[in-house]
């Protein structure tokens, strides 16, 4: 890799005696951190960056995207024969999206709510 950082010095060299970065917005001042990279390593940084501009997003953010979508679609639907569909494609997604979390949401969630239900009725006084 030695070389390749080599090369690329000395094109930017080039570049700057040919004046080619002289005309650059925010010349001479330092270049502002992304809010969110401070908790990222150093030598990260630079292929997380990378990854950013070129588009990549994580597993689990499209996952989360298309569940949010998916359980738009639900809320829109009229009929029960469109939805039931819709509902098998929203537990695969929630499944998958446990497996890339180590667990399966849909136990998770289930739990939580019979918690919440136990909590609700103790608060109650029954």
């Amino acid at each position: 890799m030695l070389w390749l950082e080599r090369i690329a010095e000395e094109r930017i060299s080039a570049a700057i005696q040919r004046g080619e970065f002289d005309d650059l917005p925010g010349k001479g001042s330092p270049i502002a951190e992304e809010h969110g990279w401070q908790w990222i390593a150093p030598e990260l940084r630079m292929a997380y960056r990378l990854l950013k501009n070129a588009g990549y997003v994580p597993e689990e953010v499209s996952l989360l995207r298309e569940i949010q979508d998916v359980q738009t679609l639900i809320r829109a639907c009229t009929e029960p024969d469109q939805e039931n569909p819709l509902r098998r494609r929203l537990t695969i997604l929630l499944q998958r999206l446990g497996d890339t979390r180590g667990g399966n949401l849909l136990l998770q969630e289930d739990y939580c709510r019979r918690v919440a239900e136990r909590l609700g009725s103790a608060g109650s006084g029954r």
